[in-house]
This record gives structure tokens, C-alpha cells and sequence, in this order.
């Protein structure tokens, strides 16, 4: 395919990324594939001696993979409606975030569902979830929402890159025959015709109306199944909205970083300028205001109401001996800090932003934390006489390898995808072209390609 001139440049400069593996490269993916490693052993260990590895227990039957499984498929949010609601309104700062965005949404909804399987006790018996359902369970539901919004963001993501996979094809790049053969197949004989480009651009179109809603409803029915329970802590009809906001939250929150990472590793300022960080800050603020409007909602109202057993929970989560340090860290990293940062002019920068997300992102996974264990610890028929272990959750050391070699899965992906494709889209760039992008805040939407 003939590319113009802001195209090339772009793809000279991701070039290198795609042709070979630097030693910086080799290094970070030895040291993901050593913390999969010691996960591996510990899931040896779990299923050779079951879940008494793991700090679940009777009362307990959640923990960490719980809130990690809610976390990743939180932060899928990212591409699906970020992505996908910029699209739609066809945004034009847009283009150069969006490869990013997909590739956060199509890996992390691979992840989170393997922490499920980790907290399933009879892996034997999981094909019978696929072979009797019971519609009448939201179990039931929830794999059929996160199995349509895997296939449908994977669909999304592939229809964005075949005008990509066609550059790369042509490209003659310095790569071995498969990597070229591969291109070849997954660019489907793209050419750049008039009805091809029309095709992709209805589907594009069509799946982008689609990814939306199927997001929502994907977080909505993991929270029903909070509130299903009505257990203290789980039984509120704002769990639905609360869910969904806290994932699109996060999910900013993890763009940002992936943007801020990817600037520096590879060299990317002239394409993910401070105007992109500024924007999504802008985001993530309002975002944040929302999230911490529903925390006050939640909150107010069960300790105002001072029931029982919803109050043993709050109690839990304001007395300093207990969860009280880490429900004030999830609140201020969670809410104050990003708002304040984003708020301040002075700080209002991409390395700041990146840091208040960064917090904020580490406040999340700990708020889904505490929305978990404090409640399963505060049983509605407590037993005389059990064990403290029995009633109090402590994560042991498998539970925390397995998580970090969850987290480590996450960065191989991302490393491995940007050798594959470039992170910044070049065909994006196809319909008009642009002056360079002043990177200050005064820049308009109609300087975002840099010449």
C-alpha cells in the first residue's frame, strides 16, 4: 500500500520496534517470564494440595483472585468505551490512543477470567457450566456477557488493524518469512479499493455502537451478583452504576500509564503529546468526581441507617485497626488526588497525571479489596468458637505469586503485541493531513498529526 508522507513517518519510527528485539526488550520479557514462572509453582501447588494453599476458607470463600478477576475485566473498559465512544463521535485527538485502548481491553478480559478458574475448587466439572446452564443463575450470565465482549472487542481490534497488517505486508520489512506470511493472511487481501474501505468502515462503525453497550452489561451483572446475595456491604441498588463507573475510572486510569510508558520507551512524544494526557486527565477527573459521588452514596446511607450487620462492615472499614488505613488510601489516592492533580494548572502535566493515575489505579484494586473480604468476614450465622484463621482472611504467599504472575501475563502481552503492531495507528492518519501538535494545552483538535 502507498502511504503519504505524515504515514511514513510515522511508520519509520515504529520500524525498529517491529523488526527486532532490543536487549531492553529481552530483559523485561525474561523478567515477566521469571515471575510466571514462580506462579506456575504455585499453582502446581495449588491443585496438587488444593485451596488450603490459598487463605480461603469456609467464611472467606473470596479474595484476592476475586478482586483481581474484577479489577482486569474493570480496566478492559478502556479500549471498549473509550475507544469506542471517541470513535463514535469520531473524536480526532482520537487516533494516535487507540490502538493502545484496544490492546488494554482484548488483554485484560483474557486475564481476569483466569483468575476465576484459579478460585474454582473442581476445575474437573467447569464444562458443565457450558453443557446445563441455569438461566436463572447470573453465573450463567456472566460468562455469556464476558464471552460476547472478549469476541466482540477482539473483532474490534482486528477490523482497526487490517489496514495495518496490509502496510506491514508491503513494507518488505527486515522480518523472518512467517512474520511476513502471518501479515499476509491477516490482511485478508486488503488493497486500499474504494468498497474495502467502505466495508471496514461500516463494520468498524457497527461493532463500535455494539462494544459500548456490551460493557456496561458485562460489569452490571458482575455486580448483580454482588447484590443478589444480600449479604452486608453487597445488598445496594447503586452497585450497578457504582461498578461501571469505577471500571471506566480504572480503565483511564491504566491508558494513561500504557501512554506514558510507550512515549518513553519508544520515543513517541511528537504523537502522544501533552494534549492527549490533558484531555484524558480531563476524563479521569470528571470520572473521579462521579466515582467519589456514588462512595458517599454507598457509605452515608449504611452507616446512617446503622443496621447490624451492615454496620459491623462499616465498622470494619473506618476503625484504623482493622481496614481503616486502607479505605482512607482508596479514597484519597482514589478520588482527591487525581481530581486535585488534573485541577491545578501547574500540575496539570503527563508525567503528574501518569502518577495520579497510578495511585489511583493501585486505590481501585484495593477498594475491590475491601468490598470482598470485610463482608465475607461478617457472616449473617457466624459459628461459636472457630479458628481466627477461619474468620479473618490473610492472603498467603501462593495467592500473591499468582497474582503478580497475573499481572506480569499483562506486561508479557503488551510487549509482546507492540513487536507484532505498531502501538500508534498508521492508517488512522489516511484521511487528512495535519500540522505538528504544539505540545502545550492551547493546542486545537486540527493539529494533532505531526508533520
Amino acid at each position: 500500500m502507498e502511504l503519504n508522507k505524515y504515514q511514513q513517518e510515522i511508520f519509520e519510527k515504529q520500524r525498529p520496534v517491529i523488526e527486532k528485539f532490543s536487549k531492553k526488550t529481552w530483559g523485561w520479557t525474561i523478567f515477566y517470564l521469571l515471575w510466571i514462572g514462580v506462579g506456575g509453582y504455585a499453582l502446581y501447588l495449588q491443585i496438587a494440595v488444593g485451596h488450603e494453599v490459598t487463605g480461603m476458607r469456609d467464611n472467606v470463600v473470596w479474595g484476592l483472585y476475586i478482586a483481581n478477576f474484577i479489577f482486569f475485566i474493570g480496566i478492559s473498559y478502556a479500549g471498549a468505551v473509550i475507544s469506542g465512544i471517541l470513535h463514535i463521535l469520531q473524536v480526532e485527538w482520537r487516533k494516535p490512543i487507540i490502538r493502545i485502548a484496544e490492546m488494554i481491553t482484548v488483554i485484560a478480559t483474557i486475564i481476569g477470567p483466569i483468575f476465576i478458574l484459579l478460585c474454582i475448587g473442581r476445575l474437573d466439572r467447569l464444562h458443565h457450566l457450558f453443557l446445563y446452564p441455569r438461566l436463572q443463575s447470573p453465573i450463567t450470565w456472566d460468562v455469556l456477557a464476558i464471552g460476547t465482549y472478549f469476541t466482540g472487542s477482539v473483532i474490534f481490534l482486528y477490523l482497526a488493524l487490517i489496514k495495518d497488517f496490509a502496510i506491514y505486508r508491503d513494507a518488505k520489512l527486515n522480518i523472518p518469512k512467517w512474520k511476513q506470511k502471518m501479515y499476509k493472511i491477516l490482511a485478508i487481501g486488503y488493497r486500499g479499493t474504494p468498497s474495502q474501505k467502505r466495508h471496514i468502515k461500516i463494520s468498524t462503525n457497527l461493532m463500535a455502537i455494539m462494544i459500548v453497550p456490551l460493557a456496561i452489561i458485562v460489569h452490571s451483572v458482575l455486580s448483580w451478583i454482588f447484590g443478589m446475595t444480600l449479604r452486608p456491604g453487597w445488598h445496594s441498588t447503586i452497585f450497578g452504576p457504582y461498578f461501571v463507573l469505577a471500571a471506566i475510572y480504572s480503565g483511564t486510569g491504566v491508558l494513561i500509564m500504557a501512554m506514558w510508558v510507550y512515549r518513553k520507551m519508544y520515543k513517541l512524544d511528537s504523537y502522544l503529546t501533552d494534549k492527549h494526557f490533558i484531555y484524558l486527565g480531563y476524563i479521569m477527573m470528571i470520572l473521579g468526581a462521579g466515582y467519589g459521588y456514588f462512595t458517599f452514596s454507598e457509605y452515608l446511607t449504611d452507616w446512617f441507617a446503622s443496621e447490624k450487620w451492615t454496620s459491623e462492615v462499616v465498622d470494619k472499614l473506618f476503625n484504623v485497626h482493622e481496614y481503616g488505613w486502607w479505605f482512607l488510601f482508596t479514597n484519597i489516592a482514589g478520588i482527591v488526588l487525581p481530581i486535585a492533580i488534573v485541577a491545578i494548572p501547574k500540575t496539570r502535566t503527563p508525567n503528574m497525571i501518569a502518577i495520579a493515575s497510578f495511585f489511583m489505579v493501585i486505590a481501585l484494586w484495593v477498594k475491590r479489596y475491601l468490598i470482598i473480604v470485610p463482608t465475607l468476614e461478617s457472616p449473617l450465622l457466624p459459628v461459636q468458637d472457630t479458628r481466627i484463621e477461619y474468620v479473618k482472611y490473610s492472603a498467603t504467599w501462593v495467592e500473591w505469586a499468582l497474582t503478580l504472575a497475573g499481572v506480569a501475563t499483562f506486561f508479557l502481552f503488551f510487549t509482546l503485541m507492540s513487536k507484532f503492531m505498531t502501538v500508534i495507528p498508521i492508517s488512522e492518519f489516511a484521511d487528512k493531513e495535519k500540522e505538528v501538535v504544539p505540545k502545550t494545552e492551547e493546542a486545537t483538535e486540527a493539529e494533532i498529526v505531526p508533520a
